[in-house]
């Protein structure tokens, strides 16, 4: 995991929509969504509730989300 995987983590639970996230983060939607597969696998938890329209949080997903926010803002300052 890195800060990177974090900070689209976070965008991605702040929007709600992967394509919309990719499109804040300058990034495909593929490689955004192949990004959180990845930080999935390698937590061995699933983080997000994949809809047609939006995503949603899992516990995990909160608890992690939670976390992430307080590890970036360490990073930033």
């Amino acid at each position: 995991m890195d800060i990177k995987s974090l900070r689209y983590f976070l965008e991605v639970a702040r929007e709600e929509n992967i394509t919309r996230a990719a499109g804040k983060l300058c990034i495909a939607q593929p490689p955004l969504s192949r990004q959180l597969q990845k930080l999935e696998e390698e937590l061995g938890v699933q983080l997000l509730i994949r809809g047609k329209r939006r995503v949603e949080l899992t516990e995990e997903g909160k608890f992690l989300k939670q976390q992430a926010e307080e590890i970036i803002a360490l990073v930033e300052r």
